[in-house]
């Protein structure tokens, strides 16, 4: 599952600043760097990932009529009205 760098480098931004909400600010006085370590939190970028190819797991195993697994294959049926959506 490809993953953009830019997404990556917003995902690592957010994590750092929900982190820091919870737990405050957490800095090495010394080397001036975030110590990770006590947030003991799993790796943003590995966990979207690893969910990302379990739910594509579970979309491989429906049938070929379900819209999550077209979606997954790439092979939309119909097409999409012209203008807005109405509402």
């Amino acid at each position: 599952m490809a993953f953009h760098i830019e997404g990556e480098r917003r995902l690592r931004i957010f994590e750092n600043k929900v982190l820091r909400k919870i737990f405050g600010l957490k800095r090495d006085e010394v080397t001036g760097e975030w110590r990770r370590r006590l947030y003991s939190s799993p790796n943003i970028i590995r966990m979207v990932k690893s969910r990302g190819m379990r739910w594509a797991g579970h979309v491989a195993l429906m049938g070929d009529r379900r819209v999550a697994y077209k979606g997954l294959v790439g092979r939309p049926e119909g097409k999409c009205p012209l203008g807005r959506p109405r509402h």
